[in-house]
């Protein structure tokens, strides 16, 4: 059915290529602009690997290292439909089952792993 909706958590790392370098984190897009895309991938590898081993809870890193506003929320998006996301966020979130985690997700804002949540 194509009016599912689902919901997800995400953690976004920017770097270099993003298509804004700027966050709530960082907003002179200073360290963005400096942040290598390899960087930030492995920097959101070993994120997700406190997160999968149990050290670390997703919203509490969401909170303290995602370059989205939604880490106000530890990383909470809410409900979303297709077409509402980019093309490979939304194509890794419906691939998810409830309480899976992403492997690295890239897309023009950065990169990501998700988690979905409904």
């Amino acid at each position: 059915m194509s009016s599912e909706k689902v919901k997800a958590s995400h953690i976004l790392i920017k770097h270099q290529g993003s298509r804004r370098k700027a966050s709530w984190k960082d907003p002179e897009g200073r360290v963005i602009s400096n942040t290598t895309k390899d960087a930030a991938i492995s920097q959101l590898k070993s994120l997700r690997e406190d997160i999968v081993s149990g050290k670390a809870k997703f919203q509490d890193v969401a909170a303290s290292y995602s370059h989205c506003n939604s880490a106000k929320r530890g990383g909470d998006l809410g409900p979303f439909g297709k077409g509402q996301m980019q093309k490979p966020f939304e194509e890794a979130t419906y691939a998810l089952k409830v309480g899976e985690i992403s492997d690295i997700v890239e897309t023009d804002s950065g990169v990501h792993i998700i988690m979905r949540t409904a």
